[in-house]
C-alpha cells in the first residue's frame, strides 16, 4: 500500500483504489505465474491489464463527479425515482433513499448491461465470447461502487456513527489479510479439524505416502456386507462430507447401516511433487478398493465385493481406477456413485474456458515434470468464478465497515487449502480439460492400460446439482453416455456444494428424477421434481447394491491392516505451505 497513515489523516479514497490495484495484480500475476491455475489464456489478462487503467480512471472521475454532494443539498427528489437496481449489493435503504447513491447504483448498472450488450454483439466466436464475458465481469464486478469507501452509503454513514472507528477496525482486518495473502471469509479459529468439524469416529486403517484410508465406526448393529468407499476430491480436503454431524453424508451413511471408508488424500509437500496421475489411480484409488474390499466388515474373507462414491474430481479419478481394473479383468466394485463428475469434458463450465495450449504449455515446462500447484492459486480461480459472493462481500463487509467475517464451517473448509503434484495436475489438465481425451475409448492409457469407460458396466447413480458452476449438469449428465452399466440420473436443486450436502431433516430444496434420454434437455423435460433432499433416493438406490445385512465389526480393520490412529488422522490436518 502507498499511502501512509503517520501524522495525518489516511486518504481512504486512495487506500482503497491502492487496495483494488492490488488485488489486480494479484489477479493477473496469478494468471501467469500459476499456469493460470486452470490454464487461462494469456491474451484475456494482457486485455485485462491494458483495459484496467482506464476502468480505475473512470471510476475516479466518477467519485470526483458526485464529491461535490456529499456535503451539500439532495437532488430533487424526481431523482430519486431513478432508484435502485436489482442487485442485493445495492439493497440497503441508503441505496434507496439517498437520491445521490440511487442514481450511481443506476448508472453503474446501467453501463454493465452496455458492456454486457455489446459484448454479446461483438464478432466472436462462442468460446471466446464466453471467454471475454468472463474477464468482463471480473472488471465490471470489482468496480462496483458498492466496494469503494467514497461510494458506499453504508459505508459512509458506519464509519461516521462510529467516530471512524469501523474504517481502523477495517484497516486491521485488510492487515492482517495481506500478511496471511488472502482475504478471509471466516473466523478460522472458531474451528479446528478433528474437534469441531470432521469429528464422526473412525480409525485410519492404511496409509501410503498419498493416502490415508479411514474406517468409520459403524452405529448400527447390522451393517450390509459390502462396505461403502467415499472417494472425495483431492483438490480441498474430505470433510466436506463430514463438517458437522448434522450435514455430514458419511454420518448419514453410517446411519443407513453401510460400513464406511473413506480416502484422506495427502496434502501434497516437496517430497510428493513427482506424483502423477497414475499414482493418483494406482497407489490412491485402486488400493482404497482393494483395501476396504480386503478389510470387509473384519471377517477372514474380506468382501466379495464394495460400493464405491467419488464426488468432483474423485469421481473422475474413481471412474479411471475402475476402467483400468475392468482393462485387467477385475470388478472389486459391486455400483459407483458419482456426485457432480465429469468425464466427457465437452461442457465444462468456465473453468474450461480458463484452459488454452499456451498457458497450460508453460505450466508443464515449469511443473510438470515435478513441482507443486499451490492450493492457494487454485482458491483464487474458484473464487474468482463467483467474486461477488466470494470476494467482494467479504472486503466491503471487512475492510470498509470493519466487521469481521462471522464462523461459517463451509467457509473455513473453503479456505483450507490444498496442494497438487505439478505433474498430475497438468496431465489433468490437458487429457481432460484442453483435449477431452477421457471420453474416447482408447485415446489415454492409464496405469497401463487403455481407457475405456465402456467397460465398466456395473450399475451407476449420476447426481448433478441445476446450478453448479463447476461442474455443468449437462455436462454430469454425459456421463450416462459413456459408462457400460445401467445408469440412475438423479438432478439437485442449487449449487456444487450446497446441491450435494442437503441432509433430508432439513426439508431443503428438491431433486429431479426420470428415465434416461439422449439428451440433457429432453431428460429434464420429462422429469419429475419432488420436494427435499435427493438422499433418499441414492440409499434406497444403494441398499439394492449392498448384500446381505450382516454384524457390524466390533473393531475397525483386520489382522492385516490395524488401526494406526484415530479419525481424522494426520493427512487432513496438514496446512498447505
Amino acid at each position: 500500500m502507498t499511502t501512509s497513515t503517520t501524522g495525518a489523516t489516511p486518504d481512504l479514497t486512495q487506500w482503497w483504489r491502492d487496495l483494488l490495484a492490488q488485488w489486480s495484480e494479484t489477479a493477473s500475476n496469478a494468471a501467469g505465474d500459476v499456469g493460470n491455475d486452470a490454464g487461462h489464456a494469456g491474451d484475456m489478462f494482457t486485455l485485462w491489464q491494458q483495459a484496467l487503467p482506464n476502468w480505475l480512471a473512470l471510476h475516479e472521475q466518477a467519485m470526483k463527479a458526485i464529491a461535490p454532494w456529499w456535503p451539500g443539498a439532495l437532488i430533487g427528489a424526481a431523482s430519486a425515482g431513478a432508484a435502485a437496481a436489482p442487485d442485493r449489493r445495492f439493497a440497503d435503504d441508503a441505496w434507496q433513499n439517498d437520491p445521490r447513491f440511487a442514481v450511481l447504483a443506476q448508472a453503474y448498472a446501467t453501463q454493465a448491461a452496455s458492456l454486457q450488450q455489446t459484448l454479446a454483439a461483438a464478432p466472436l466466436d462462442d468460446r471466446n465470447k464466453a471467454q471475454m464475458g468472463f474477464l468482463l465481469r471480473q472488471v465490471v464486478d470489482a468496480l462496483s461502487p458498492a466496494n469503494s469507501l467514497a461510494t458506499n452509503p453504508e459505508a459512509m454513514k458506519l464509519a461516521i456513527e462510529s467516530g471512524g472507528a469501523s474504517l481502523m477496525e477495517g484497516m486491521k482486518l485488510y492487515m492482517a489479510d495481506l500478511a496471511q495473502g488472502r482475504v478471509s471469509m471466516t473466523d478460522d479459529r472458531a474451528f479446528e479439524v478433528g474437534r469441531n468439524v470432521a469429528t464422526t469416529p473412525g480409525s485410519v486403517v492404511f496409509e501410503n505416502e498419498l493416502i490415508q484410508l479411514i474406517q468409520y465406526q459403524p452405529v448400527a448393529a447390522k451393517v450390509y456386507a459390502r462396505p461403502l468407499l467415499i472417494v472425495p476430491p483431492c483438490i480441498n480436503k474430505y470433510y466436506i462430507l463430514d463438517l458437522q454431524p448434522e450435514n455430514s453424508l458419511v454420518a448419514h451413511a453410517l446411519s443407513q447401516g453401510h460400513n464406511v471408508f473413506l480416502v484422506s488424500w495427502r496434502n501434497i509437500s516437496t517430497p510428493q511433487q513427482h506424483l502423477g496421475w497414475d499414482d493418483y489411480v494406482e497407489q490412491g484409488v485402486i488400493t482404497a478398493i482393494n483395501t476396504a474390499r480386503d478389510i470387509g466388515n473384519g471377517g477372514k474373507g474380506g468382501a466379495d465385493k464394495i460400493n464405491a462414491l467419488g464426488f468432483c474430481v474423485g469421481g473422475t479419478l474413481l471412474s479411471c481406477a475402475l476402467a483400468v481394473l475392468a482393462a485387467r479383468g477385475d470388478e472389486p466394485v459391486a455400483s459407483v456413485t458419482l456426485l457432480t463428475t465429469l468425464l466427457d469434458f465437452s461442457d465444462s463450465g468456465e473453468l474450461g474456458l480458463l484452459v488454452d495450449e499456451a498457458s497450460l504449455a508453460s505450466r508443464e515446462a515449469s511443473i510438470g515434470q515435478g513441482g507443486l500447484l499451490r492450493g492457494r492459486e487454485l482458491a483464487q480461480v474458484f473464487a474468482s468464478l463467483r467474486a461477488n459472493d466470494l470476494v467482494w462481500p467479504y472486503v466491503v463487509n471487512g475492510y470498509l465497515k470493519g466487521k469481521p467475517p462471522p464462523a461459517f464451517d463451509l467457509l473455513f473448509w473453503n479456505g483450507d487449502d490444498s496442494n497438487l503434484p505439478g505433474p498430475m495436475y497438468c496431465w489433468y489438465l490437458r487429457n481432460a480439460y484442453l483435449e477431452n481425451k477421457l471420453r474416447v475409448p482408447g485415446a489415454t492409457t492409464q496405469c497401463g492400460q487403455p481407457l475405456d469407460f465402456g467397460r465398466i458396466t456395473i450399475p451407476a447413480f449420476i447426481y448433478a446439482s441445476r446450478e453448479d458452476h463447476i461442474v455443468p449438469w449437462q455436462g454430469a449428465y454425459a456421463s450416462t453416455q459413456l459408462l457400460g452399466g445401467d445408469c440412475t440420473f438423479v438432478l439437485g436443486a442449487s449449487g456444487h456444494i450446497a446441491g450435494v450436502i442437503n441432509p433430508p431433516a432439513k426439508g431443503k430444496r428438491s431433486h429431479w428424477v426420470g428415465k434416461l434420454q439422449s439428451d440433457a434437455q429432453q431428460w429434464l423435460d420429462a422429469a419429475q421434481s419432488i420436494p427435499g433432499s435427493w438422499w433418499p433416493a441414492w440409499m434406497d438406490w444403494l441398499a439394492g447394491h449392498g448384500g446381505a445385512m450382516v454384524t457390524a465389526p466390533k473393531r475397525l480393520g483386520n489382522r492385516k491392516h490395524s488401526a494406526i490412529e484415530p479419525a481424522p488422522g494426520r493427512y487432513v490436518k496438514e496446512k498447505a505451505s
